[in-house]
């Protein structure tokens, strides 16, 4: 009985035991480089840029140099980790003026592989896009047809006159650097989809220019595929470019592309446009 009446009382604790002093806490500033290095490496890139640049100078110039990156870059054992380690220890940035090492906004951004384009499906409405309206404008609607990979089943859809919009990509500020994407070792891989609403047909162009530092165009793709005609479906079709051997001096991707359907009617029954995608890829080879 003495058992059960004591349950839900607090159990008395030696004072030895109450009293006991704290454990010190560990001061990481007092191991030695080489360590404190390893040890940072396991925090995330974001919190190492934001938080743990800020805790003095030393740490300051552990993060802003390029030691600590590359140790973080020589964890992924794939294919292309490894081809990424080897492009960063060769095309390495020249110190100017005591500028942060662009390894940590690379690691901290992670540009390689994944879409630079945002808002690509209309998930958000028009945000991030510069936009020009023809006929009624753009408006965003559901898909009509799945679009395989794509981040939402939405869509910008266009209208009676030639409705356009656009996106400037700035590749440095994504987290490539100039030695990086001179160094003739990566591919930028566009794509698009757009298709047509069953009852109507549409019109559909696409033009991607790379620019240099002054917005020149070094190279450029464009499609003007033959147009969808009315009762189709639903179609959807894919647009797909690689550009290889990429010159000198590329720093910036527009990507623009217009729509419009080919009734003149009313309202929103021209071209849906969806899943655009801007991806930088490294040479395995």
């Amino acid at each position: 009985m003495g058992a059960w009446a004591s349950r839900g009382r607090a159990a008395r604790v030696p004072a030895t035991e109450a009293e006991s002093e704290p454990e010190e806490a560990l001061d990481l500033s007092q191991l030695p480089p080489e360590l404190l290095l390893v040890v940072l490496s396991h925090v995330p890139p974001r919190t190492l840029l934001g938080r743990c640049r800020q805790v003095c100078r030393g740490w300051r110039a552990l993060v802003d140099g390029q030691a600590l990156w590359l140790l973080i870059l020589a964890r992924d054992p794939s294919a292309t980790g490894r081809a990424l380690l080897h492009l960063a220890r060769s095309c390495q940035s020249p110190a100017r003026n005591a500028r942060p090492c662009p390894l940590g906004r690379f690691c901290a951004r992670r540009p390689i592989g994944r879409n630079l384009i945002r808002n690509p499906c209309g998930q958000e409405g028009l945000r991030k896009w510069m936009v020009q309206h023809g006929g009624d404008g753009w408006v965003v609607e559901e898909n009509r047809t799945t679009v395989p990979g794509a981040p939402s089943q939405t869509c910008f859809v266009t209208s009676f006159s030639w409705c356009r919009k656009k996106q400037v990509l700035d590749l440095e500020e994504e987290g490539l650097w100039p030695e990086l994407l001179d160094s003739g070792r990566i591919e930028i891989c566009v794509s698009d989809w757009w298709g047509a609403r069953h009852d109507s047909g549409c019109m559909y162009r696409l033009l991607v220019q790379l620019l240099d530092a002054n917005q020149t165009v070094l190279d450029k793709f464009s499609a003007v595929p033959d147009p969808i005609p009315q009762w189709n479906n639903n179609a959807c079709l894919h647009v797909t470019h690689v550009f290889s051997n990429i010159k000198m001096g590329v720093r910036f991707v527009s990507f623009e592309h217009w729509g419009q359907d080919t009734q003149f009617w009313a309202g929103h029954y021209g071209a849906r446009v969806t899943n655009s995608s801007v991806i930088v890829r490294v040479h395995l080879s």
